[in-house]
């Protein structure tokens, strides 16, 4: 059980079991579990860090580029994956790690383009952690000056706090969310590079301010960047693959 959120991980921590528990026939018991958590808490991402530096370090040795994308469930991660690999295809080597709570639909798709692709089912997890991404880099083998795409399970709390030794990591928001994503989220997009603004085709239809939700980004971190770009249209995707070309470009040997 995961001691910062609760969900159930597959780790066999077991303590924080008892704060969820509504008995309220013993209130010492309650107040005492919580006691517990914290110490598991700090111990949970200790490790993780730990193993986070890890997986950074085998990342620079071998010139991957890792990039950890985040957002809420429906932002439209996969179909981005799905035309960047297709579009980039031949001009970089990719791979792609995908976390979802069940089933490999995203990792069937990203295996229709022809990439490398390993499936996390995290079942009643909501997040990746490094130990996860650690098993999964050393079964697939991302090969050398290549670029490595985690998709991390749609939700933008608990991955904040999960460092998976990634290079970068790219918050995605669609228009069809509320404008004040950043505001409500602000760990996710700290703790972000990049933002992308997804299904900007569909900015007529939605009551989206689009200038707002740039505004807020920048307020929780003034040193986001921002692309703004629709698959469908195809508007805004030469600046994302720019800079996709620029950051695999600074991880390579000179």
């Amino acid at each position: 059980m995961c001691a910062t959120c609760g969900c159930d991980t597959g780790a066999t921590i077991t303590m924080h079991e008892h704060s969820h528990q509504h008995d309220h026939s013993d209130h010492h018991l309650h107040e005492h579990s919580h006691k517990k958590v914290v110490d598991v808490e700090q111990d949970i991402l200790h490790g993780n860090n730990l193993l986070a530096e890890r997986n950074r370090g085998y990342f620079d040795a071998k010139n991957i580029l890792a990039l950890n994308l985040v957002s809420s469930p429906g932002s439209g991660k996969t179909s981005l994956l799905e035309k960047t690999l297709t579009d980039l295809k031949g001009q970089l080597n990719f791979a792609v790690i995908e976390g979802d709570q069940q089933t490999t639909n995203d990792a069937d798709r990203i295996h229709a383009t022809g990439t490398k692709v390993v499936q996390i089912n995290t079942g009643k997890g909501c997040h990746l952690d490094a130990h996860m991404v650690l098993h999964a880099v050393q079964g697939m083998k991302p090969v050398q000056d290549s670029v490595l795409f985690i998709e991390n399970v749609g939700n933008l709390v608990c991955p904040a706090m999960f460092d998976l030794g990634e290079k970068e990591r790219v918050v995605i928001i669609s228009v069809t969310e509320g404008d004040d994503k950043p505001l409500k989220y602000p760990d996710m997009f700290h703790s972000s590079t990049l933002c992308i603004i997804n299904k900007t085709d569909l900015l007529p239809y939605v009551p989206f301010d689009i200038e707002k939700v740039k505004a807020n980004a920048k307020k929780i971190n003034p040193a986001l960047e921002i692309i703004e770009l629709s698959c469908t249209s195809g508007e805004g995707l030469t600046t994302w693959y720019n800079w996709l070309k620029l950051k695999a470009a600074a991880a390579m040997p000179a």
